[in-house]
Formats: structure tokens, C-alpha cells, sequence
């Protein structure tokens, strides 16, 4: 019988401190996650500083619990992988440097593991990945339609040109004076208001996969900024389920346009922003009479955690991928150089 391949995933890159094993890749056995958006929250987002100095004391902590829960201990394991990038900087490192310390100490082997790659393979964990396909990562850092032949193989066809589109959330909910973070705030607000108003579709060239949500943000603003000059007041339900619609018909109709023309067998949604209802609905009605499979994690595998580590690193640990004790954070890692 071939052995189970046991994985440790460990992702630090933001503001969750999270450990997780999984087995060979499509089985979580444990997933822990110590968010700080408490901490965060009176500050209106992230501070860097803060997110390292949890992390510190939060791994441990969480390494220990995933390991109890999962009923092993690290003789069992076959690897460990961690995020090695994109993030914050000090906030990579706590992840990278814990990584380091239990592949020293206990001989296990280590593999980086791009931040990306596991919002894209939480889908596994899911359903099995079927090839050529095509992910749509949705984040408050990123937007991107990712091409992939086989595993572990990834080309961005699409990017943002600015914001992102969860970036662009927040700042709308900041507008609207919602609390940190803004995504949930917005999506709440527009299933209770109308897209009544004409919000800017940026769709660029007409054969462009890339994105742009620069100029809907500002739009919004402009639009609240005007109304009070005129002494009106926008109803935040209506605000906000236009912007919603400009966004979410922008990322659908791209997705559907590239799928078409890669001829795909399978759409993954992946990111933060994959937690968003109003995507996730106008996705299921635009692929319901496409012979393509639509793949949409649950809301626990979209946001930050480490069992979509450990789902990309056992990918990565199969194909012979290792990092030495010379592994550092790279906050500007490139998924396609995976």
C-alpha cells in the first residue's frame, strides 16, 4: 500500500496565525486559525507591526493545537510547508522562520509555498482538480485569472491594474463608514438595496483579461461627496449594491469570456473575496448552461488558513520541490516562477 503523505501547512502572511495537516493533499485532518480582526479593527485595517507581534505569540500556541487535534506528532509527518510570499514582510517571516525550526529539528522536509497557489488549491480539498482550468483569485491584495495546464503549473492571463477588487471593498466601506473589514459590510448592504445607480464598468481593451477598480472607487466616493454637496443623502443599501453589481459583472463576465476561449474543463474561485454571496450566485447562474465545472470553496477555505498550504504543498512536495534552511520571505514572490 502506498503510504499517506502527511503535510504541516503554515500561513502567516497577514493576519491570521494558522497551522494545518492534511493528508495527501485533498483530506484536512486539522485546520486552526487565530484571526487578529479584533485587533485590527479599531485601526481600519492591518497594521503590520501588530499582525508580526500576534503571530509571535500566537504560533506556537496553534502549532500545538493542530497537532492534537490532528492526533499525530511531527515524526509522522511527510513535510512542511509554509507561505513563503506574497505578504507583509514580518508577518512571512514569523511563518518561514517556526517552518525552518521544526524541519531543522526534527529532519522533515520543507517546501515554500506561494500564497496564491493555496488560495487556488483549497479548491482541492474540495474537488479534485480537472485540467486545463482556470481560477479566478479574488483578495484584498489580489485579482487575477490564473491559466493552468497541470499541477503546479500557473499562468496569469489577468491582473489588476490598481486596486483589488477586496481592496476596493474596503475603501467603499470606508466611505460608507462600515467597520474593518468592509467586504462582509458591503455584500450584507447590497442583497438589501437596488443597483439603481450607474456605476463605471471598467472593462479596458476589448481583449483584455486584466482588471481595473481604481476608477469604480473613486465614482463611489465622488458620488457621496456630491451628493452632500447638494445636501442628499444616498441610501448605503443602494450605494452598495451598485458597486457591487459594477464588480461583480465585471470578474463574471471576464471569467466566463476566458474559460470560453481556453476552452477549460474547470472554473475555481479562490480569495478572500470568494466569500463574497453576490459573486458567488452570479457565477453559479453564469456557468449553470456552460459544460464547465464551477468549483466555489466553502467561506472557511476562502479566507486566510493553512490547510490550502498544505493542499499546494503537497503538490509541490510530490513534484521534488525542497527548500534549504536558506528559505527567507518574499514579499514580492511570483506565482508563475513556481
Amino acid at each position: 500500500m502506498k503510504k499517506d503523505i502527511l503535510v504541516m501547512g503554515i500561513e502567516t502572511s497577514c493576519d491570521e496565525t494558522a497551522v494545518a495537516i492534511v493528508k495527501n493533499g485533498t483530506e484536512i485532518i486539522s485546520n486552526i486559525v487565530s484571526s487578529q480582526i479584533e485587533s485590527h479593527k479599531r485601526f481600519g485595517g492591518v497594521v503590520p507591526e501588530i499582525a508580526s507581534r500576534h503571530h509571535v505569540e500566537q504560533i506556537t500556541i496553534v502549532l500545538e493545537e493542530a497537532l492534537a487535534q490532528a492526533g499525530v506528532t511531527f515524526a509522522d509527518l511527510s513535510a512542511i510547508a509554509v507561505t513563503e510570499g506574497p505578504g507583509l514582510v514580518g508577518a512571512l517571516l514569523v511563518g518561514v522562520q517556526a517552518a525552518k525550526a521544526i524541519a531543522f529539528a526534527h529532519d522533515i522536509p520543507l517546501v515554500g509555498v506561494h500564497h496564491i497557489a493555496g488560495h487556488i488549491y483549497a479548491n482541492r480539498l474540495v474537488q479534485e482538480m480537472k485540467f486545463p482550468l482556470l481560477s479566478l483569485v479574488v483578495s484584498g491584495g489580489h485579482t487575477e485569472l490564473v491559466y493552468m495546464e497541470k499541477h503546479g503549473s500557473f499562468e496569469v492571463i489577468g491582473e489588476t491594474r490598481d486596486d483589488a477588487a477586496g481592496e476596493a471593498y474596503d475603501k467603499v466601506a470606508r466611505t460608507l463608514s462600515l467597520p474593518y473589514p468592509g467586504g462582509p459590510h458591503i455584500d450584507r448592504l447590497a442583497h438589501e438595496g437596488e443597483p439603481t445607480l450607474d456605476l463605471p464598468r471598467a472593462w479596458l481593451e476589448p481583449d483584455s483579461y486584466d482588471f481595473s477598480f481604481s476608477g469604480l472607487k473613486s465614482a463611489v466616493i465622488n458620488t457621496v461627496h456630491n451628493a452632500a454637496q447638494r445636501g442628499e443623502t444616498i441610501a448605503p443599501e443602494t450605494l452598495a449594491a451598485s458597486f457591487q453589481a459594477s464588480v461583480v459583472d465585471v470578474l463574471v463576465t471576464k471569467t466566463l469570456r476566458a474559460a470560453k476561449q481556453y476552452e477549460v474543463k474547470q472554473v475555481l474561485l479562490a480569495g478572500g473575496v470568494a466569500a463574497n454571496k453576490g459573486l458567488r450566485n452570479a457565477l453559479e447562474e453564469a456557468f449553470t448552461a456552460e459544460p464547465i465545472e464551477l468549483v466555489i470553496p466553502p467561506l472557511s477555505l476562502c479566507t486566510d488558513n493553512a490547510a490550502m498550504i498544505a493542499a499546494a504543498g503537497t503538490i509541490a512536495y510530490e513534484k521534488g520541490k525542497r527548500a534549504t534552511m536558506s528559505l527567507n520571505a518574499q514579499p514580492g514572490l511570483d506565482l508563475e516562477a513556481q
